[in-house]
């Protein structure tokens, strides 16, 4: 029988469109089916391609059965389609929201898993969903819709003491802070500590988790950079307040951080496991989900419950070591995640409710918004409106990115800012100027539908990061 040679028109007219897989189908039939007429040469090439893990254990035609399979990942991947227009999401405080965060979240509701959305009045720009997005789906989980930095949350205690106590003991105040609080990446607190945290038999369950534990050990207690904080202040209790304390004056330890290095390398983590088995449109691929009937679905929520917890633990440490250390007695501690997915029942049936950078606001539910390093921050009681997803906003929200902030203001006119409000800041930098955030007394105006406020925190003496 005559040489016969294969052509890459040929083997595209049995479907064969990859380059690569044509090359490799030509060196195949060349070396190990010399002496096959053509056609049958080509029957066989058509039975790999329809059939490709029936040929993976073969020595001839494997490599090129891999091929396919590979190939047919890939379809499936590219199946995976945005909606052409995106589902209906509510806004609140529309003027105040630039376009970005619009987009960000008009995206979103393009995804196919998206149930319901809304925009709270103080979101802006972010990772996968904005900052201050809310996104419910009903069985998948969206690691950037909850965010980097899981179960970063507010704590607030208050004491049975006012302001004059606050200002005749800023010193030891100021000292509390600076021995008993540590801020940044690899901030650890060098006290002998203990946690039930620490027992958790989840640290166990994964190899990540397992690799994590002696982080958690270390940053336990702790806070991170950028706008996390711990700052002592002035509490006015209003007459509705609903906590079983006298309307007036307190003084308050605040306390704003996450999850550290904990958290963030869960997101990191899964993330990238739900880009790879969640192939999405370039613009989209941030918003890359897992089912929650999968395993890393179910190892992402373990993971991200045991981080909320670990959050939790880290502020319970911090309240802990600076009541101690003040020889003062909390009277009570009110305290919310915003960055975290919940199962909740919306619309009569059950939903995973992604809230990053929001404030879960049910009915009745206590939750605090801060202001900046000087303006007024609240207690809020949500009133459980269905047209929020139950969310309000959990700040004021960022109108300047760190980078103009930075190049807009100066440390002179960051400090003449804070002695005019009678503010002390340790730490801190120009990047959290006051001035590069929102009007939250505008954020608050926009939510009166979805919280009630019942109390007000006053920054006194701030400790944050130092950049």
């Amino acid at each position: 029988m005559g040489k016969i040679k294969l052509r890459g028109k040929d083997l595209r007219k049995i479907n064969y469109s990859n380059n690569k897989s044509i090359a490799l189908a030509i060196d195949v039939m060349a070396k190990h089916y010399k002496h096959s007429s053509k056609e049958e040469q080509l029957d066989i090439l058509c039975k790999v391609k329809d059939n490709p893990l029936n040929y993976l254990e073969n020595n001839a035609l494997g490599m090129l059965a891999e091929q396919f399979c590979e190939e047919d990942l890939v379809k499936e991947k590219e199946e995976i389609q945005l909606l052409r227009e995106h589902g209906h999401y509510n806004i609140f405080g529309r003027k105040n929201i630039d376009s970005n965060a619009y987009l960000q979240m008009e995206l979103a509701m393009r995804l196919p898993i998206s149930l319901k959305g809304a925009l709270m009045p103080d979101a802006h720009q972010g990772y996968g969903l904005p900052i201050g997005g809310v996104l419910t789906t009903k069985n998948e989980i969206v690691p950037y819709g909850v965010g980097l930095d899981i179960g970063c949350r507010m704590s607030l205690t208050l004491f049975d003491i006012g302001a004059a106590y606050l200002k005749r003991h800023a010193y030891q105040f100021k000292l509390a802070l600076k021995e008993r609080t540590n801020f940044g990446a690899g901030g650890e607190l060098n006290i002998s500590q203990e946690h039930e945290i620490l027992d958790r038999p989840e640290f166990g369950h994964t190899r990540l988790l397992r690799q994590l534990h002696g982080k958690a050990v270390k940053q336990l207690g702790t806070s991170g950079s950028g706008n996390h904080f711990v700052e002592f202040g002035l509490v006015n209790l209003s007459h509705s307040n609903d906590l079983g304390m006298e309307p007036g004056e307190y003084v308050g330890l605040l306390a704003h951080s996450g999850s550290r290095g904990l958290g963030a390398s869960i997101a990191k983590e899964y993330t990238h496991i739900a880009r790879e088995q969640c192939f999405l449109p370039r613009q989209a691929q941030h918003l890359a989900w897992l089912d929650l009937d999968t395993e890393a679905g179910q190892e992402y929520w373990l993971s991200m419950n045991l981080a909320g917890d670990y959050a939790k633990a880290c502020h319970d440490q911090i309240h802990y070591h600076l009541s101690k250390y003040l020889g003062l007695t909390p009277v009570i501690k009110i305290e919310n995640h915003h960055n975290f997915a919940w199962k909740e029942v919306h619309d009569g049936q059950e939903m995973v409710v992604h809230r990053k950078g929001a404030t879960p606001a049910g009915e009745g539910v206590l939750g605090i918004i801060p202001g900046s390093m000087t303006a007024p921050g609240y207690i809020v009681r949500g009133k459980g409106n269905e047209h929020s997803i139950h969310s309000a906003a959990h700040g004021a929200g960022r109108k300047m990115s760190r980078k103009k902030a930075r190049e807009s203001f100066t440390g002179s006119e960051l400090k003449k800012v804070l002695s005019r409000e009678g503010v002390t800041l340790i730490g801190g930098g120009v990047d959290e100027t006051p001035i590069a955030y929102k009007n939250l007394e505008e954020v608050m105006s926009n939510q009166i539908d979805l919280v009630d406020v019942i109390g007000k925190f006053t920054p006194r003496i701030v400790r944050m990061d130092k950049n």
